[in-house]
């Protein structure tokens, strides 16, 4: 696992000696024909969108690895939360015993930005929710200012990179809390990573060690619930799969960006897969488009081998 998530080495070791010559051969010769069919499919995609695409797929199982503009950046949008969750559940697990129990409370004027983008606390302002139930509500939901509470408990924007500095991600960050970190331009670097550096610590935090055992069940679990992204990675890949996801979209204003990130497990699968899709337009004031996102999902899995 510490190979293939520091490197999203391209495979997993080969086997060795002159008996296995001809297999390792024709590996190879495939898992070059796959990429390069990866990069022709992306490249027409990208062609007849308009836009960007960064993508990673591995496969946890094999180590195999695929990618298109895996060192690029993209924002992260309302996929932070995820991560702001995994932060509350490691400092919960660590140095806060009872965090996630303990009920936060607010006033309708904390949350008057964010009141179009938070169906689920809006219903709690009365009573407050605890710690796990804001979890809960930005990760299935996408609550905006589940998100922004869930930051505040583990000392902000800065606070989320502090987290994915102790994972080994060198190079997420999170500058902003929701609404602004939406807010991108095409070379801000703000609130940003890359489908390389998110895939690994995404894949870290729901099949690794970072994590307790038990708070690591909980994450994927909420990540199964997901309300959201039906339309994207889901929607790419059989029906029979099981899917844990979080999105991010950051809207027309913000060139169209939007993102999935999700953890499969196909039938029989001894390990999952996971998959990092980020997308923008290159024009300003254009919609994201959720079929780009499906279609590059169906891409990557097809160039695992996996379809």
């Amino acid at each position: 696992m510490s190979t293939l998530l520091g490197g999203l080495a391209c495979a997993a070791g080969a086997p060795t000696g002159d008996t296995h010559a001809s297999t390792v051969a024709a590996r190879a010769q495939s898992n070059t024909s796959s990429r390069s069919e990866l990069h022709k499919t992306l490249r027409a995609l990208e062609k007849s969108y308009d836009g960007r695409i960064g993508a990673v797929g591995v496969d946890l199982e094999t180590g195999r690895t695929v990618e298109h503009r895996s060192g690029e950046r993209f924002p992260f949008n309302s996929s932070f939360k995820v991560f702001a969750c995994a932060a509350v559940l490691d400092k919960a697990r660590t140095s806060e015993p009872g965090l996630m129990d303990e009920v936060v409370r607010w006033t309708p004027a904390d949350m008057a930005a964010l009141t179009g983008n938070s169906p689920e606390t809006t219903e709690y302002t009365d009573t407050g929710m605890t710690s796990a139930q804001l979890c809960r509500a930005a990760v299935t939901k996408s609550d905006g200012f589940a998100g922004n509470m869930l930051l505040k408990q583990i000392g902000g924007p800065r606070g989320l990179t502090d987290f994915f500095r102790t994972t080994g991600d060198r190079t997420s960050r999170l500058d902003r809390p929701e609404p602004w970190l939406t807010e991108w331009q095409p070379g801000d670097k703000r609130d940003t990573t890359t489908p390389a550096a998110v895939a690994r610590t995404f894949a870290e935090l729901t099949t690794g060690t970072t994590l307790d055992t038990r708070d690591r069940a909980r994450l994927v679990g909420w990540l199964k619930a997901s309300l959201t992204g039906a339309d994207r990675i889901r929607a790419g890949i059989p029906a029979n799969w099981t899917v844990g996801n979080k999105t991010g979209t950051g809207g027309a204003s913000n060139h169209g960006t939007a993102n999935d990130l999700a953890i499969i497990w196909p039938p029989g699968a001894n390990a999952p897969i996971v998959l990092a899709v980020f997308t923008n337009r290159n024009l300003d004031d254009t919609p994201h488009d959720d079929k780009v996102i499906a279609t590059t999902a169906t891409a990557l899995v097809k160039a695992l081998g996996k379809l």
